[in-house]
C-alpha cells in the first residue's frame, strides 16, 4: 500500500484563485482513486502555495483488484449447429480468452445463451496514475488561464516542474512536455542563499519536511507564523494592537512560502485623510495589516507581510514605507481635487457613466432607484417603523455620483464609501440641517452593504431602503435580459446582491415582500430603451425560484436551521423573509419535542393516503361531514378540528408561531388514536371520501406555519 504524491509546479498563481484549485484538485483526485478501484487508505491531504499544488494520498493500493465477473455471449441457438460450436462460438470464445470447450450454458429470459467466467486483472496503479493524471490537471477550472506552450495547453501559469511518485518509485506522468520525477523545488530566496532550489524528495512520507528544509511551509504553518509574528512586531508599539482581517490573512498566506513580518512607519499627517481611505490604501493596494490604539484609534505604522526571512539592513521596510507615501500623497491629491465639485453637481455627469450596455447610464439606474426607493420607504412608514423618506430619496439621486470622482476612479474598492464621506463635508443644500446631511452621507456609505453574508447590514433603515432599491434595480433589469445566473457563472454577482438583500430585510426586520420588491424594481424599466431588449417572459417564476434559493441559503448557511425545518418552513411561504426566520425559529424550539415529531409523522402518513388517493382518482369530498362518520375516534378528531383552528390562527396573527405548533401538537393523542381505530381507505366510497377529506382538512389547516411532512422523523411511514 504505497504513499502516492503529485506536486505541480509553476509560476506564481494569484492568491484568489489557489484555494478553489487545490479544492478541485482533491476532488478530482478522490474520484479518480475511486473510480479506478484505488481507494487510499486514509484522507487526501495537500500542500499549497503560490508555486505548488500538491497532494498526498496515504495507502493506496499497489494496483487494481483481480475481478472475477460472468460474460454473456451470443445464443446457444446460434452458438452451436448439428451439436457443434459455430465461427460467433470460437469469437466469442477468443475474445474472452477462454478455451470454446470451456463455454457454459445459461438460462435468460430470452432464452439459452453462452456464458464465460472471466477473471480481469487489475492494472498497475502507476500506470493507471500515468495515463489518466494529465487529463485531470488539464482540465482544473480557473478564472483566467494562461498560453505558453501549445495552442490548447493552458493552465494558470507555466508549469515548470512536476514531482508524482508512488513511495520511491516515479510515476511517468507527462504534462505540457515535462515529465515527473523525484525533484521539487525551495524558496526562490533561499534558492540564490543556498545556490540551488532542487529539493530532491525520497518518498511521499518525506515531502512535507523535505520542503520545510527548503524554507517552503503549509498554508496552516504559514497562517500560524504570520499571526505570530504579527503580534511580535506590533508589541514593539505601546498600547497598540494589529486590526484584525481574516481576508488579508487568507490573501498573505497564500502569497508566501516562509513569511515574515516587518513593521513600517507613515507620516502623521496623513492621518488627516478619513480612516477609510488610508485602511484601503494600505489593505487592498499594498497587502498591508493596519495598526490601532486600544480604542480602535488608527496609528501611524503599518504591517507588512514577507516572503523572505528578514530585513536586516531595513531596506524593505524603507521601499515599502517609500511606496505608501507615494500611494497616500495621490489619494490626498485625488480628495481635495474632487472638492472643487459637489455631489449634487455631479449628477448631470452620471449621464456618461454606463452602467449595463443594455440597461442604460447610471443616470438611468438613478431615477429607478430613487422612485423604487421612495416607494419602499413610503411601505415600512405605513407598517409603523420610522423611517425618513426625504433622506431616501435625497441619498438615492447622490449615492452613484462618486463614480465620477478621481478617489473612486483609482481606489474603486471605495465606491459608496466616498459618497458618503464626501456628503458628511460638502455642503448639500443650503440651510439642511446637520442631522439631516449626516443621515443622507450614511445611507450612501452602507448603500452597497452587506456585501458578503459576513458583512454588516447598513446601519440605518433608510441605508437598509436605499441598499434593497439599488439591488433590486440590477437584479430585475439582468434577469429581465435573461442574464439569469447558473452553476457557477455570475458575471454580474447577482446571487451576491440577493443575499443581500436577504439578509437585510432579515435584520432589520422590514415588512417587505420579496415578490412585490421584484415586480416594482421590474415596472421601474417601463417605456424604457432598456425594456425593449428584455427576452425573459418567464421574469417573476425566475426570480421567484431565485430568491427562494437565496432564502434557502440564509437561512441554512447563515442562521444555522436544519435542512429540513427550512424545506418546512419554505413550503408554505417563501416570500415574506422576516416571517419565514420567524418559523423557522419556531419549528427549531418545537421540534425535539415527542408531540411534535409524532405530529411529523402524522402528517407524511396523511399526505401519503391523499397522494395515493388522487393518483387513483378515488373521490375527496370537499369537507368533511360529521355526520357521515362512523367511528368515535374519527369523530373526535373532526370535533377538535374547528376550535384547534381558531386557537392557532389566532396565535399565529400573534405572530407566536411556537405557541400555535404546541396547540397543533396537542391534537397528537386524537390524531394517533384516529390512525389506531380507523381504515381510510375502505371500499365504501362516501365513507371513504369523507375520511379523505378529514385527513384534508387537518393538513390543509395546520400547514400554514409550516409543511410537516419535510420534518424528518425517526419512524416510518404507513398508509392504510
Amino acid at each position: 500500500m504505497p504513499d502516492f504524491l503529485l506536486e505541480i509546479g509553476c509560476e506564481e498563481i494569484p492568491a484568489r484563485m489557489i484555494d478553489a484549485a487545490s479544492l478541485e484538485l482533491r476532488q478530482r483526485m478522490s474520484a479518480l482513486l475511486q473510480r479506478e478501484r484505488l481507494e487510499p487508505a486514509g484522507a487526501i491531504s495537500h500542500l499549497d502555495t503560490p508555486r505548488r499544488l500538491a497532494i498526498l494520498a496515504s495507502g493506496i493500493p499497489a494496483s487494481q483488484p483481480d475481478i472475477t465477473e460472468q460474460v454473456n455471449g451470443p445464443s446457444a441457438q446460434v452458438a452451436y449447429k448439428d451439436g457443434q460450436p459455430t465461427p460467433a462460438a470460437h469469437a466469442f470464445a477468443k475474445k474472452v480468452g477462454v478455451d470454446v470447450g470451456k463455454l457454459e450454458k445459461v438460462s435468460t429470459p430470452k432464452g439459452e445463451y453462452l456464458t464465460a467466467t472471466v477473471t480481469r486483472k487489475g492494472r498497475a496503479a502507476a500506470e493507471i496514475l500515468a495515463e489518466t493524471l494529465p487529463k485531470e490537471i488539464s482540465t482544473i477550472y480557473w478564472p483566467k488561464a494562461m498560453y505558453w506552450r501549445k495552442r490548447g495547453e493552458v493552465f494558470v501559469r507555466p508549469v515548470r516542474w512536476l514531482v508524482a511518485m508512488l513511495d520511491e518509485q516515479v510515476v511517468p506522468v507527462e504534462l505540457f512536455g515535462i515529465a515527473a520525477g523525484k525533484t521539487s523545488r525551495g524558496r526562490r530566496i533561499f534558492g540564490s542563499e543556498t545556490g540551488s532550489e532542487a529539493v530532491t524528495v525520497a518518498k511521499p512520507s518525506a515531502y512535507v519536511e523535505a520542503l520545510r528544509g527548503a524554507k517552503v511551509l503549509g498554508a496552516a504553518e504559514r497562517e500560524q507564523v504570520i499571526r505570530k509574528a504579527l503580534d511580535a512586531a506590533t508589541r514593539t508599539i505601546p498600547g497598540a494592537r494589529w486590526r484584525e482581517d481574516k481576508p488579508l490573512v487568507a490573501s498573505v498566506v497564500n502569497l508566501t512560502e516562509f513569511p515574515s513580518v516587518i513593521l513600517g512607519s507613515f507620516d502623521p499627517e496623513f492621518l488627516d485623510l478619513p480612516e477609510e481611505v488610508l485602511v484601503t490604501v494600505m489593505r487592498d493596494h499594498q497587502k498591508y495589516f493596519a495598526i490601532e490604539d486600544a480604542n480602535g484609534k488608527l496609528l501611524p505604522h503599518f504591517l507588512a507581510v514577507l516572503n523572505t526571512a528578514a530585513d536586516s539592513d531595513g531596506l524593505i521596510r524603507h521601499g515599502n514605507e517609500r511606496v505608501l507615501r507615494a500611494r497616500f500623497n495621490d489619494a490626498r491629491f485625488f480628495w481635495q481635487t474632487d472638492q472643487k465639485q459637489t455631489l449634487r453637481q455631479r449628477v448631470e455627469l452620471l449621464r456618461n457613466v454606463t452602467f449595463q450596455k443594455d440597461l442604460g447610464s447610471y443616470y438611468d439606474k438613478m431615477l429607478r432607484v430613487q422612485h423604487m426607493a421612495s416607494w419602499l420607504s413610503e411601505t415600512v412608514k405605513q407598517s409603523g417603523m420610522a423611517v425618513r423618506p426625504g433622506i431616501v430619496h435625497k441619498a438615492a439621486l447622490l449615492a452613484k455620483t462618486d463614480l465620477t470622482t478621481e478617489l473612486v476612479k483609482e481606489f474603486t474598492e471605495l465606491q459608496g464609501i466616498v459618497g458618503g464621506l464626501y456628503a458628511r463635508v460638502q455642503q448639500l443644500d443650503e440651510g439642511m440641517k446637520p442631522d439631516v446631511q449626516l443621515a443622507i452621507s450614511r445611507a450612501i456609505y452602507d448603500h452597497y452593504k452587506p456585501e458578503s453574508m459576513e458583512d454588516s447590514t447598513p446601519a440605518t433603515v433608510e441605508g437598509a431602503v436605499l441598499s434593497i432599491a439599488d439591488k433590486a434595480d440590477s437584479i430585475a433589469g439582468m434577469f429581465a435580459l435573461g442574464l439569469i445566473p447558473s452553476g457557477s457563472k455570475d458575471p454580474f454577482a447577482l446571487r451576491r446582491q440577493a443575499n443581500g438583500i436577504v439578509k437585510t430585510i432579515a435584520e432589520k426586520k422590514l415588512p417587505l415582500r420579496l415578490s412585490e420588491i421584484m415586480a416594482d424594481a421590474r415596472v421601474r424599466y417601463k417605456g424604457s430603451e432598456a425594456e425593449k431588449k428584455f427576452s425573459n417572459a418567464a421574469y417573476s417564476e425566475s426570480v421567484r425560484s431565485f430568491f427562494r434559493e437565496r432564502l434557502e441559503f440564509y437561512l441554512k448557511d447563515a442562521r444555522g436551521y436544519a435542512y429540513d425545518v427550512v424545506s418546512a418552513v419554505l413550503a408554505v411561504d417563501s416570500d415574506d423573509v422576516v416571517d419565514a426566520v420567524a418559523r423557522a425559529e419556531a419549528v427549531k424550539n418545537v421540534r425535539d419535542s415527542a408531540d411534535f415529531e409524532s405530529i411529523s409523522s402524522a402528517f407524511k402518513r396523511m399526505k401519503n393516503i391523499l397522494r395515493q388517493a388522487a393518483e387513483k382518482t378515488k373521490i375527496i369530498a370537499l369537507r368533511a361531514d360529521p355526520a357521515g362518520l362512523r367511528e368515535e375516534s374519527e369523530k373526535e378528531l373532526a370535533a377538535l378540528i374547528p376550535p384547534t383552528v381558531a386557537t392557532v390562527e389566532k396565535l399565529r396573527a400573534a405572530h407566536d408561531y411556537e405557541a400555535a405548533l404546541r396547540e397543533i401538537a396537542t391534537l397528537r393523542p386524537a390524531i394517533d388514536k384516529f390512525f389506531d381505530k380507523v381504515m381510510v381507505m375502505v371500499d365504501e366510497d362516501n365513507l371513504r371520501a369523507n375520511r379523505l377529506a378529514l385527513l384534508q382538512t387537518v393538513v390543509k389547516e395546520f400547514s400554514t406555519i409550516a409543511d410537516f411532512s419535510e420534518i424528518v422523523t425517526e419512524g416510518k411511514e404507513s398508509t392504510k
